[in-house]
């Protein structure tokens, strides 16, 4: 089984202060448990309009906030049981995300190297390197809260699947399933026809 993790830049002011101390391109963590990213997990705004409302979200990562986002997409094959352990782990933050909140000063400790755990309340690759050390997939040596996007990927385990526009991922796999199902139905049309013209063929020799 695979989980995945989603790198992307959306562009928005607070990315883009993130992006001068960590020096990196892709600011922002997000976690998923189909490789069509049809459900994906983090903790950030909850407001596509407004960057200080944030808590754990459920992206639409088809919505207005990653219209124009770049992102790197990783994947980490995992047991079974490390991916039940996993979405478990998320599911029980869904269930009582009212009393989780963004960790916006968790970003200072990240910004000086200090350890600033506050119970109740994650950034993004925090809550990410939560998730998967609740499956017991190791990413590296800091502790969650001071961990920064790239660093949940810097392992032997995950292996990048696709880097580039996040839409231009997205659409084919859409696009790949509706051409299987015509594919399909073309497939069934020509047998049908070739069918009946076998019959029809039968019935003129038989005539003959």
């Amino acid at each position: 089984m695979e989980v995945y993790i989603i790198l992307t830049d959306t562009g928005t002011v607070l990315t883009k202060i993130i992006r001068r101390f960590t020096k990196h391109p892709l600011n922002h963590a997000s976690i998923s448990f189909t490789k069509e990213l049809d459900t994906t997990y983090s903790f950030g705004r909850k407001r596509v309009n407004n960057p200080f409302i944030g808590g754990f979200v459920k992206e639409n990562l088809n919505g207005k906030l990653f219209e124009k986002a770049e992102c790197a997409i990783y994947k980490c094959s995992v047991s079974a049981v490390e991916y039940e352990q996993m979405l478990k782990a998320v599911q029980e933050i869904e269930v009582e995300q009212q009393m989780y909140k963004y960790n916006f000063i968790g970003l200072f400790g990240v910004l000086f190297n200090k350890e600033i755990n506050r119970e109740g309340a994650f950034f993004c690759s925090e809550f990410v390197a939560t998730i998967l050390r609740s499956g017991g997939v190791a990413t590296n040596s800091k502790p969650p809260s001071l961990m920064k996007p790239y660093d949940l990927v810097n392992g032997e385990k995950f292996l990048l699947l696709y880097e580039g526009q996040l839409r231009s991922y997205l659409v084919p796999q859409s696009q790949y399933a509706d051409e299987m199902v015509n594919e399909t139905k073309m497939t069934d049309q020509l047998f049908n026809l070739g069918t009946l013209f076998l019959k029809k063929a039968k019935s003129i020799v038989s005539y003959i």
